[in-house]
């Protein structure tokens, strides 16, 4: 085939320009697609010779010519030509160099834009597996971490200042609950994306008596969609994944945030393993998180790609447009970048040392335990608010005098109220976490009961 005699060329007099060829071509990254656009095809070819539409042995031609395309494409030695602008219109002109004219009768009844919203829907969904195991992975990482650190008590912050003592296993159970809700999202997403569009045509439907139902039970999916116009136009899946992608991305970007902080020498808690950090080009003594770095800067990588998206989808009229074209890159490096960064994430956490001395140290320091005295005034009777007062005013005076409330004399407490008794240096950081007995807490018991279940649940849940 000539570069101007393309496959949907009868009504053009002229070749398209080069530049515009090069401009409009898809194939460089939609290739990618070529698994889903296959079965796709193969599927659909069936459900013709199904029909009776066309013949049997027509059938398996085209089948025995795709499935031989196919191989090519997983050993290395297809061709992939620009001229033919995109990974469907590669395959139908391989195919007719294969069986001839037969190959022109795949595409009755079919139109290439249903053909890519069904090849894009196979690919999300794929994706979306692959993610949620990816997920499970990193929280299994989580609750290896929070077990084996079961015990250490470390600050809590809030504002980035010392608030309140945590045990670290209630910290990484935090992100394990992050995690959960994005296993969440990719599933409902997966819902909405298992509409199977083959058999809209370009928007309106066809005229010949396909089988729908029996492509979608072929490919794979849970229904087909309602509406051809929708069919065809509808990314929302796309949108939402790339959006679900974005939330991930954002929890993978906090985590991020505190390994970098963690692992500077004003925290030193934690310690990265040399094969998960880099050095400086002109300072020797350098050890820089730069996994950490480089999953918060891809962050906003991911960000780009829904706001890209969003606009690029916001005032499209029904049903097919060719901006529709620019949905792929975003999505494709999506994936490949929230993959990516879970993986390596997950190896960098789990190589990691922690500094449990150090945590514990630093958890009694800076007046961490004020609000389980304003607690103990509070049991004595003493409205919250005034016992936030009284401590709030202790606490000056142990800055006045460049002491921890620990160090204070039990007179410096009673100066500020006579509830004080010598039971006030019973509180300790241990015994404020025991405290936090409630469902949700930090207390020891309850973050146990929590491993517990997140445990089951990774363990019973696919």
């Amino acid at each position: 085939m000539t570069r101007n005699a393309k496959l949907w060329g009868g009504r053009f007099d002229k070749c398209t320009d080069e530049l515009v060829e090069g401009f409009s071509a898809s194939i460089s990254f939609d290739r990618r697609l070529y698994r889903q656009d296959i079965a796709g095809s193969i599927a659909h070819c069936r459900m013709l010779a199904k029909q009776g539409i066309i013949g049997e042995d027509e059938s398996t031609q085209i089948v025995v010519g795709l499935e031989a395309i196919l191989a090519e494409i997983e050993d290395g030695t297809f061709d992939f030509k620009v001229e033919y602008e995109d990974i469907h219109m590669n395959v139908e002109a391989a195919l007719r160099e294969k069986v001839g004219a037969v190959a022109g009768k795949l595409h009755t009844a079919r139109s290439r834009n249903d053909q890519v919203a069904l090849d894009m829907r196979m690919y999300v969904k794929e994706a979306i597996d692959r993610i949620v195991v990816q997920l499970r992975t990193f929280q299994t990482t989580l609750l290896r971490l929070a077990h084996t650190h079961v015990d250490v008590v470390m600050p809590g912050y809030t504002h980035l200042q010392r608030a309140q003592p945590v045990l670290l296993a209630h910290h990484f159970l935090a992100y394990f609950e992050m995690l959960q809700r994005d296993i969440a999202r990719f599933r409902d997403c997966y819902r909405r994306t298992d509409v199977m569009p083959l058999g809209s045509g370009a928007l309106a439907g066809v005229t010949l008596p396909i089988d729908r139902s029996y492509l979608a039970r072929e490919l794979g999916f849970a229904e087909i969609s309602r509406n051809s116009m929708d069919a065809v136009a509808d990314r929302d899946f796309v949108v939402e994944f790339v959006a679900a992608s974005s939330i991930a991305m954002m929890h993978l970007s906090r985590l991020a945030e505190e390994v970098v902080l963690w692992s500077s020498a004003e925290f030193n808690f934690v310690e990265l393993d040399d094969a998960y950090a880099t050095g400086s080009s002109i300072m020797p003594q350098k050890k820089n998180p730069d996994v950490a770095e480089l999953v918060r800067g891809k962050t906003g990588r991911v960000y780009g790609h829904l706001i890209s998206l969003l606009t690029t989808l916001k005032s499209l009229p029904l049903a097919y447009n060719k901006d529709m074209q620019e949905d792929k890159e975003g999505l494709f490096d999506t994936i490949d970048t929230l993959l990516v960064s879970l993986e390596v994430f997950c190896c960098m956490l789990a190589t990691m040392k922690v500094n449990c001395r150090l945590m514990g140290k630093v958890a009694a320091e800076n007046y961490v335990l004020a609000t389980d005295v304003a607690d103990y005034l509070a049991r004595k009777g003493m409205p919250f608010r005034e016992a936030h007062a009284v401590v709030g005013r202790l606490v000056r005076h142990g800055i006045d005098l460049g002491k921890p409330l620990s160090d204070l004399a039990l007179s410096d407490y009673r100066a500020q109220s006579p509830l004080f008794d010598k039971d006030i240096f019973d509180i300790t950081i241990h015994s404020s976490v025991a405290a936090r007995d409630v469902p949700g807490g930090t207390a020891p018991d309850q973050v146990r009961a929590a491993l517990a279940e997140a445990t089951r649940i990774v363990s019973e849940e696919p």
